[in-house]
């Protein structure tokens, strides 16, 4: 604790006079730097784990947890496999589906398309993220005269020009074998909805319809292709499916979304990593700008230290006014490196639309970015740890020219006074 002495001349401190503008506009350069390193510690680290968290959220919500996949493409008794996944402890859902690569066609254009069947609970989970078009009309039975109606990703219905209503043609190379060879199998399917999930390459390719739907495009029958799994603790997916793995192994191949993903969030880890070591050396200069302004500010004052030792101030006095004046200034650098960092994520979209608007570059790319607009998830530990970072570089940086200040001798400095 600061005694009412030592707290007056810290304070003096903070703010030089009239006299000392140069050491004040260190001391104010001083704040702005680490001010600064805190606010885009605080922005990069928030913007990478929101991207690791969205991109996570959309891909297992698409694709579940896991998928179970049977080595032949086809699973015939999935209902028993259904039933083995259920029983397993921490498996929260295990939902049949369809996913086939195939094409489309519209307007004279041809596109691969990744066609995928899911039960009517499953689609109705894409209520949210349909743009155009009602979803609830896939579950509905075609009219006499009309056809079955399907959902098009956003990208892909921008590219082939399609809209609610239309009518595409789904084209199964693998058709019915004749005489004359495989005939490929064209269905034509009404657009009933346009849907965006937010990841440029499943709207650009997804094409969604009822299982039963699917099952009859491509003469599948009763069979699925894969089992969608979903556990209640996304990290331990491994540990959880386990048992079933061992006991489904050598009909079924059973796969997490951290190895179907595995080089994208291993890339977006190392590069979390990387960025918060680069990033934390603007507190490391943060701190230097602080111990050369406390160095300047005791050379300033070395008289005045003299004449307090004289009137009977302490070593521990005058250390304990200089860490405390060193401090302060991370102190109020932190702080408003927060208050600084939390703008720029809450403003974030209009910054980078006029960073764009300025520069005339595109600084958000969903192709690149896989996401389509800029996410943000502040992990309060995070936050947490670089506010003791910046706090102990601020530290370390007054205790040389504390120490300095506390040595000061005053017959020296007052021997011709």
């Amino acid at each position: 604790m600061l005694s009412p002495f030592e707290w007056m001349i810290a304070k003096r401190y903070l703010w030089p006079g009239r006299g000392e503008a140069f050491i004040a506009l260190v001391a104010a350069i001083s704040v702005g730097v680490v001010s600064l390193s805190v606010a885009l510690l605080v922005v990069v680290m928030s913007v990478m784990n929101g991207f690791r968290g969205e991109l996570l959220d959309k891909i297992t919500g698409l694709n579940g947890h896991a998928v179970v996949q049977a080595v032949g493409g086809r699973i015939d008794d999935w209902q028993s496999v259904m039933a083995a996944l259920e029983k397993t402890p921490g498996v929260v859902s295990a939902t049949p589906m369809i996913e086939k690569p195939l094409l489309v066609s519209f307007n004279g254009n041809v596109e691969g398309i990744l066609l995928r069947g899911q039960t009517d609970k499953d689609l109705a989970e894409l209520r949210d993220k349909v743009l155009l078009g009602d979803i609830a009309g896939l579950s509905k039975p075609p009219a006499p005269e009309g056809f079955a109606q399907i959902a098009v990703g956003s990208r892909l219905a921008q590219n082939l020009g399609i809209r609610v209503g239309d009518v595409i043609t789904i084209i199964n190379p693998a058709g019915r074998s004749t005489p004359f060879g495989t005939t490929p199998r064209q269905v034509p399917y009404e657009v009933g909805a346009i849907f965006e999930i937010g990841i440029s390459t499943f709207d650009e390719k997804f094409i969604m319809l009822p299982l039963a739907e699917a099952q009859s495009l491509l003469l599948m029958g009763d069979s699925v292709a894969q089992i969608e799994v979903r556990v209640d603790n996304p990290d331990k997916v491994g540990e959880i499916l386990a048992p079933v793995r061992e006991q489904l192994s050598g009909s079924t191949v059973i796969s997490d979304w951290k190895t179907m993903n595995a080089a994208l969030f291993e890339a977006l880890q190392v590069e979390r990593v990387a960025m918060f070591f680069a990033l934390s050396f603007m507190v490391v200069v943060a701190s230097f700008n602080i111990l050369s302004s406390l160095v300047m500010l005791v050379r300033a004052k070395t008289r005045d230290i003299a004449i307090m030792r004289t009137m009977g101030a302490t070593r521990r006095s005058l250390l304990k006014i200089f860490v405390t004046t060193g401090t302060t200034i991370g102190v109020i650098g932190t702080v408003t490196g927060l208050l600084l960092g939390s703008i720029i994520l809450f403003f974030r979209e209009p910054i980078v639309a006029g960073i764009a608007f300025v520069t005339g570059q595109q600084i958000w790319d969903p192709e690149v970015r896989f996401l389509s607009t800029l996410p943000s998830r502040t992990d309060p530990w995070e936050v947490f740890g670089i506010v003791v970072l910046a706090l102990g570089m601020s530290f370390l940086a007054t205790l040389y020219p504390a120490l300095k200040a506390a040595n000061t001798d005053p017959v020296q400095v007052l021997r011709y006074e």
